[in-house]
């Protein structure tokens, strides 16, 4: 009964999606990404290939799974790899992804829809990136013995597998051939509702984010308006965020030199980022006449931001005052404290680097006043945040190598 209410549950939300996409931009490429997919597959799948198939829920999980795709193309070249997403913030993104050899939208998870997929896909083995469990596909995979894994996957108490009435859910995971998390509570979780098939293995994304600061580029713009002075970048910024940084940039604007690298980079945006501050603007798209009296530079694109923290002091990372906070490993990388907004809890590496004092939260102007003034005036302080951020990011590589390891000896 549970099954047939899940697979209805399916039906009825993909019906909803169809009927808001003339009215929403992402329903739409949802429905318009899907249509014809057996058609458009059975072009693309050549049947004699040997293929991996690696699903990601979207643009973060892609990101997150990256790494495992590289190495995978680098042990074994004679593999072909079908990259799916569920979202289109992923797909639209990463549909041309060079490394990958076909890339589609997964399907609504029906027993038709997962049945004929998997038939057409043939797939030697299977990696979920972090999460979707989708069980209409994971019966079809178990069914055929496909093998397939969960990477970098990570679980919390209050989620429906460790729940009085989780029994359908707990079955889902267990049909996986092997689970990887990110922490040992997560492994405790699982073991602790029977699945022993698990390990501790890391999250991919240091991995990820450690190449990233490996291939930062050179910004002769931020270099000079860097010049010897410190500088503070708030990255991925919101509106929140914004308006307590410029509120002390406008107090105290000589402290350092400032950055902000807003998530939304569009022309009005700018406009009004730039209204905030009473001192000196420079836009990094336009021509500098004047640039060395500036003290607050806008990163006005999209692309720059890694390698940009690589001249910060210290950096804030946006988010965390609505649905949560960006990627705080990126700037973590070049081990210097991380400031964010109060919505972390969800994300270990923040409570992790919290716990060491490796990075900080704040509410308000006034919280966020008190924990730079300590960083900028206490260098004991800072260097051992930095001595924190630094080891953690150490410490927490090689997630991928520990993964393949076991997944491609599960293949021969």
């Amino acid at each position: 009964m549970t099954r047939l209410l899940y697979s209805i549950s399916v039906i009825i939300f993909t019906i909803l999606i169809f009927l808001v996409s003339p009215f929403n931009n992402k329903a739409r490429l949802w429905v318009q990404g899907r249509k014809r997919w057996r058609k458009n597959l059975n072009e693309q799948i050549n049947p004699e290939d040997k293929k991996i198939w690696i699903h990601c829920a979207s643009l973060g999980e892609f990101e997150q799974g990256r790494p495992i795709i590289e190495k995978i193309k680098e042990k074994t070249p004679e593999y072909k790899i079908l990259l799916t997403f569920f979202s289109p913030s992923g797909y639209e993104i990463r549909k041309n992804w060079p490394l990958a050899d076909y890339v589609c939208y997964l399907p609504a998870d029906t027993l038709v829809n997962s049945s004929q997929f998997i038939d057409i896909v043939n797939p030697s083995m299977v990696l979920f990136i972090k999460y979707e469990f989708w069980n209409n596909y994971l019966s079809a995979l178990h069914r055929k013995k496909i093998p397939f894994y969960l990477v970098s996957g990570i679980f919390r108490p209050e989620q429906h597998f460790f729940r009085w009435y989780g029994r359908f859910f707990r079955s889902i995971l267990k049909k996986f051939t092997y689970i990887f998390v990110q922490d040992n509570k997560s492994v405790d979780l699982l073991r602790g509702i029977g699945i022993t098939n698990v390990s501790f293995s890391g999250d991919t994304r240091f991995d990820r984010v450690s190449q990233i600061a490996g291939e930062a580029k050179t910004l002769p713009v931020v270099e000079r308006f860097k010049g010897s002075e410190k500088i503070f970048l708030a990255g991925s910024s919101w509106r929140p965020d914004e308006e307590i940084i410029a509120s002390y940039v406008n107090n105290f604007p000589d402290k350092m030199k400032w950055i902000f690298a807003p998530h939304i980079t569009n022309k009005s945006n700018i406009e009004r980022l730039e209204k905030l501050f009473k001192v000196k603007v420079a836009k990094y798209s336009e021509s500098f006449d004047g640039f060395d009296d500036a003290r607050v530079l806008i990163i006005d694109n999209i692309g720059m931001l890694s390698s940009a923290y690589k001249y910060a002091d210290v950096a804030e990372v946006g988010g965390g005052f609505g649905k949560g906070i960006h990627n705080i490993l990126e700037p973590a990388c070049w081990g210097i404290p991380v400031l964010f907004g109060p919505n972390h809890t969800k994300f270990r590496e923040a409570e992790d680097l919290i716990h060491g004092n490796g990075a900080f939260t704040f509410k308000n102007y006034d919280e966020f006043k008190k924990i730079l003034d300590k960083l900028l005036e206490d260098q004991v302080m800072y260097e051992n945040a930095s001595i924190t951020v630094s080891d953690y990011i150490k410490n927490n590589t090689g997630a991928t190598e520990k993964v393949l390891a076991k997944v491609l000896e599960g293949r021969y």
